[in-house]
């Protein structure tokens, strides 16, 4: 049954869905490396894609950018569409300085000061796990892959510009963030709410430290190495 966001059929969806920010993202991820795909979603041009990774079924749907926007798919997927497990697969900015672009983050907690998780009265607190079964999968695909990846806390942040550059200084030193996003301390928490599994991995797409960066092509097309990960865990 469609929700306000998708239109999906329930059976449309598999229980595992790997959501990247960017829809054009998971249009690529579907192009690149599914077969018999289905687009099962196209409301608001958020896109998603179900098809099959080495016989197993997988949805690939885009989240949009923030908490708001993934907290509201993530929490349809699992509520209304008996979705199990979601592996956000998004990009981030480096905090420490040892963290180089293209770079593959496993994310263990997600740090936020974001209210989302009391606003849904489920925790009053501001640091959230990702799923330790998941993630253990996810390393054990790493692996298989050959592909290294750092695994650490990460900043989930509402604001994107904030009026002082160095304000990720503090944060970093405090609690000890070592790249930033906006999107996984929502889907870990209605993980947490829903009893299922989330789990986040990220890409190096600049850094606040040396000022490199990515462009938005390569940040569409050029995270393959964290996409293989993703798609040899389920």
């Amino acid at each position: 049954m469609p929700t306000p966001h998708i239109s999906s059929n329930i059976e449309d969806i598999a229980s595992t869905v790997l959501m990247p920010g960017d829809p054009l993202r998971a249009k690529f991820i579907a192009d690149t490396f599914l077969k018999d795909v289905k687009l099962v979603n196209q409301v608001r041009n958020m896109f998603a894609y179900t098809g099959t990774y080495k016989g197993k079924k997988v949805t690939v749907m885009g989240s949009g950018m923030g908490m708001p926007s993934i907290g509201i798919y993530s929490y349809e997927l699992f509520k209304f569409y008996n979705v199990e497990r979601i592996i956000r697969i998004g990009s981030c900015g480096a905090y420490d300085k040892d963290l180089k672009l293209f770079d593959v983050i496993l994310v263990s907690q997600a740090y936020s000061e974001s209210s989302f998780a009391k606003t849904m009265g489920i925790s009053n607190r501001h640091l959230l796990s990702a799923s330790k079964s998941l993630n253990n999968r996810i390393k054990r695909a790493a692996t298989k892959v050959n592909i290294p990846i750092r695994e650490g806390v990460i900043h989930s942040s509402d604001v994107f510009y904030r009026l002082s550059h160095e304000a990720y200084k503090e944060i970093y030193e405090k609690h000890q963030t070592i790249a930033v996003e906006m999107e996984s301390f929502a889907l870990f928490a209605n993980a947490k709410a829903l009893n299922k599994k989330a789990a986040c991995l990220l890409t190096v797409s600049d850094s606040l430290v040396n000022h490199e960066e990515t462009t938005s092509e390569q940040r569409e097309k050029a995270f393959t190495n964290m996409m293989e990960i993703a798609l040899n865990s389920i």
